[in-house]
């Protein structure tokens, strides 16, 4: 049986321990440089330095922030288990996962490009997963025995983060216009009117609730969504175009998260409230 390990311990690294077919493994171990130990014995994870923690493992799961990346598959690479598994989970630039995977290659390891699809909360292990690399096929196979589905893109690291990247440019890039047109109408009062008419324009999707979805996701979440779209631009820009769209998102994810807001509740009944606390917040 083999032992899994993960390198940062957040809130996919909690979904996915909880989630997993824990009798397929040996163990499970996890090293986080913010600590978190208390979230690791919760979670029935046992805590380690970045040694310890990937003494022995068969795979790991690099789960940190996009701009530490880089630094956690340099710091790790050394410790690895020959042969084993460097999932890496983080939304980052196709260029960044290929300077990552040259990193693990070199120290024996297999690298595999990941990218998460979805929230992790509530699909936590079922979450969908895309893989690249020319360890893929063999990476899907081992996460299949952990109850992990993996679906296959491509043979060359970049292509699941490059998916991922170019999708968030439309879906981050939706929640920083939300705030900006939906801050500003309903500060000028006319919310109702503008939501209205959009709800017209296009009746298949529900603005109102999707607009508070929103402002709660930016401002729960935008810290980290900020972090991802300045990867996002960094790919686009990789591909010759200019990231100023993914450039701006990261403005406002960041500018949300900083107000440090409790959006509460609820969805579309929310939409006031959390827009009111939202311009109260940045009136300050």
């Amino acid at each position: 049986m083999d032992r899994l390990a993960f390198i940062g311990f957040g809130e996919a690294g909690q979904a996915f321990a909880s989630d997993i077919r824990r009798e397929a493994l040996a163990g499970i171990a996890a090293f986080d440089i913010a600590g978190r130990q208390n979230d690791m014995v919760a979670a029935e994870v046992t805590p380690g330095s970045r040694a310890e923690a990937l003494s022995g493992a068969a795979a790991v799961w690099c789960l940190v922030t996009a701009d530490r990346a880089e630094e956690a598959a340099t710091d790790c690479a050394a410790l690895l288990t020959p042969g084993a598994f460097w999932f890496d989970g983080n939304s980052c630039s196709p260029g960044a996962k290929r300077r990552s995977a040259a990193v693990i290659e070199a120290a024996g390891g297999r690298y595999v490009d990941v990218a998460i699809m979805a929230p992790v909360h509530p699909a936590r292990a079922s979450v969908p997963l895309l893989l690249a690399g020319p360890h893929a096929e063999a990476a899907a196979a081992w996460l299949a025995g952990i109850g992990m589905a993996g679906t296959v893109v491509g043979d060359a690291v970049g292509q699941a983060s490059t998916i991922k990247m170019l999708r968030s440019v439309m879906i981050k890039g939706i929640e920083a216009l939300t705030a900006e047109s939906l801050l500003a109408a309903r500060r000028a009062g006319v919310d109702g009117k503008v939501l209205a008419s959009l709800q017209r324009s296009d009746p298949g999707f529900d603005w109102t609730a999707r607009s508070a979805y929103n402002f709660e996701r930016m401002a729960h979440h935008g810290k980290r969504r900020a972090a991802e779209m300045r990867e996002v631009a960094k790919t686009v820009e990789e591909l010759g175009l200019a990231g100023r769209m993914a450039a701006a998102t990261a403005l406002w994810q960041d500018e949300i998260a900083a107000l440090a807001v409790d959006m509460g509740e609820g969805t579309d009944e929310a939409f006031g409230a959390r827009a009111d606390a939202l311009l109260s917040a940045l009136s300050k």
